[in-house]
């Protein structure tokens, strides 16, 4: 069957803010679509088969079982499809992919399961999988932690000494940005977690683990490689195990924000604005957005509240718009000062250092700068600029020739 003909799709409850469509588009030519059903439509949609082949997603992953004429091996062990595929004489046959997609953001960390005590968080249908995978690759204990099975979140002291993380619940997905299902602290032989979750792009829990230097990785390279198999499966042929990491790139670079941090008057609004434009992506001032909601001007808020008032409405600005993706972001010079808003930023962002000479900064209707020269603000808020950023990007009064050092910085 010819790819252009192939009508496929994803099939759940609440679908609008899914990224099935746009990976099957870069694994594929053939008709994918979002297929909304409620559940007393679910079984007459199967026996109907409108369609050739389908994936799955909650809160249908069980429920289409009782539909498929035979299902494989990993789908009766994890109790549960994500992909069906219509045979020509009208059966259906059921799959589970994302057991290859968690395989393969295992592997893409490179860590062995092998002899590890696993802890899995959470007990639904990502915690069977997980489960599943972990025990094909020898760990030599999978403990599910549920909030009240007999391994819960208050007696983890039972499992200190576990080895590696899977975090199959939601806690700390968007908009619940910011939470985490457990601290840390309490597993101190930790070689790896991974947190099924990919927006934010850094859960807490992943921020955690990159703070204490323990290898980690969320859940977008096992979206999009689980799709791969999919469609291998919907096409009958072998797509690479190396497009998956190709487009996981992609759309990471796509969803992550580009936030510029940097010295009041270096250039962060007009450089921000002009990269926006570039990229086709919204552009966000934040400042201009702190002016919006307060409804009065910086200068005003410093006079009316002091720098304190200020941060804490900056702090408010920034949980804001850290929360988004694929934005470009410019900040306030002062953003670094407070740590509080380096996790904000990060979770979802890269952060680029617009480093310029005080020398060359304007201080007019800049309160700080005005109290304080340039040169002391400089030396003072450097390392804070460094702590906070990913990539540092000289720059120059020359708009065009700091566009092009941007642009070599993010390599576009």
């Amino acid at each position: 069957m010819s790819n252009k003909i192939l009508r496929t799709g994803l099939l759940g409850e609440h679908l609008s803010h899914s990224f099935s469509p746009q990976i099957h588009s870069y694994l594929a030519d053939y008709e994918y679509r979002l297929i909304e059903l409620a559940p007393e439509e679910l079984g007459p949609f199967l026996q109907k088969g409108d369609f050739d082949a389908l994936n799955v997603t909650i809160p249908y992953k069980k429920d289409v079982i009782p539909y498929m004429a035979a299902l494989s091996d990993t789908a009766k062990r994890i109790g549960a499809v994500n992909t069906i595929v219509k045979q020509p004489d009208g059966r259906l046959l059921g799959y589970n992919t994302d057991y290859d997609g968690l395989s393969d953001m295992i592997d893409a960390l490179r860590t062995s399961l092998s002899g590890k005590k696993v802890l899995v968080l959470g007990s639904g249908g990502a915690s069977r999988t997980a489960v599943t995978v972990a025990t094909d690759r020898g760990a030599r204990a999978v403990v599910v932690v549920s909030r009240r099975g007999e391994d819960n979140y208050d007696n983890l002291h039972r499992h200190a000494d576990a080895e590696v993380i899977i975090n199959a619940t939601p806690v700390g997905m968007y908009p619940h940005n910011g939470e985490a299902p457990l601290s840390l602290a309490a597993f101190p032989r930790l070689e790896a977690v991974f947190d099924l979750i990919y927006n934010p792009a850094r859960t807490a829990l992943l921020m955690e683990a990159e703070a204490r230097g323990i290898p980690c990785q969320n859940g977008l390279l096992m979206l999009v490689s689980q799709a791969r198999r999919a469609s291998e499966l919907f096409q009958n042929c072998e797509i690479s195990r190396t497009v998956s990491g190709d487009i996981a790139k992609k759309m990471q670079f796509d969803a992550e924000n580009i936030i510029l941090i940097g010295m009041p008057g270096c250039g962060k609004s007009t450089l921000g604005k002009l990269l926006a434009e570039y990229l086709g992506r919204p552009f966000f001032d934040a400042d201009a957005e702190l002016v919006r909601a307060a409804g009065k001007s910086i200068p005003d808020i410093f006079r009316e509240e002091g720098e304190e008032g200020f941060r804490l409405r900056e702090t408010e600005t920034l949980a804001a718009l850290g929360k988004r993706s694929g934005c470009v972001i410019a900040t306030g010079g002062g953003a670094v000062t407070r740590e509080r808003n380096y996790p904000l930023l990060h979770q979802n962002g890269k952060i680029l250092f617009l480093d310029v000479s005080p020398d060359e900064l304007p201080t007019a209707g800049r309160p700080l700068s005005q109290a304080k020269t340039p040169q002391v603000l400089y030396r003072e808020r450097l390392p804070l600029y460094h702590r906070f950023a990913d990539v540092s990007v000289p720059v120059c009064r020359d708009v065009t020739e700091n566009m092009k050092r941007i642009k070599e910085a993010l390599g576009i």
